[in-house]
């Protein structure tokens, strides 16, 4: 009796075919919207819609205090259908650049409410683009004094953080805060 063998061929997994990680194609797709423009965070922003509700009586307030580098802003956030007052000038005029105006109202934005409030703000000390970042931080924090429902939001967009990076002091026999005067041989 002649026997025959049956031949199977089967597929070996080449070296050259690598499964990647789950892990890589969700980081990814995570880095295409960046949260905030200082800070970039691999996080998705988390967006909601009305998630709480902003319970104040007619005339009553959310009052909090923003900071960034020598800006300070005022803030009192009221409820209502009202006209958002930066130093007793319209906010879109006072800051004269929509990129500015949609970063301070970016707390509202994420907690669902930019038609339900509006502020009243007093900012003085820095430049516009630190104001608009100490309001977006006063806002942000009047919100999570008044609602604790908006604290998770909030913080993970990293908005309840107060950004302490600030120029350091001029030192004694410098010229700035590091820059040694030029030298010269002869």
């Amino acid at each position: 009796m002649v026997t025959t063998k049956k031949t199977t061929t089967e597929k070996k997994p080449s070296a050259k075919t690598v499964k990647k990680p789950k892990a890589v194609k969700e980081v990814v797709a995570e880095k295409a919207a960046p949260v905030h423009a200082e800070k970039v965070h691999t996080e998705k922003p988390v967006a909601s819609t009305a998630i709480g509700q902003v319970n104040l009586a007619e005339g009553k307030y959310a009052w909090a205090v923003g900071r960034r580098k020598t800006s300070v802003a005022n803030v009192r956030l009221f409820k209502g259908k009202g006209k958002s007052t930066v130093n007793k000038k319209d906010i879109a005029v006072y800051f004269g650049n929509k990129a500015l105006v949609e970063q301070a109202f970016k707390p509202l934005q994420l907690a669902g409410l930019e038609n339900q409030v509006y502020v009243y703000v007093n900012v003085n000390g820095g430049g516009i683009n630190s104001q608009s970042q100490a309001l977006a931080h006063g806002i942000a924090t009047a919100l999570a004094k008044h609602n604790t429902e908006f604290r998770k939001v909030l913080k993970q967009n990293g908005l309840l953080t107060r950004d302490s990076r600030m120029k350091e002091r001029k030192k004694p026999g410098l010229k700035r805060a590091r820059r040694g005067p030029q030298w010269a041989k002869r």
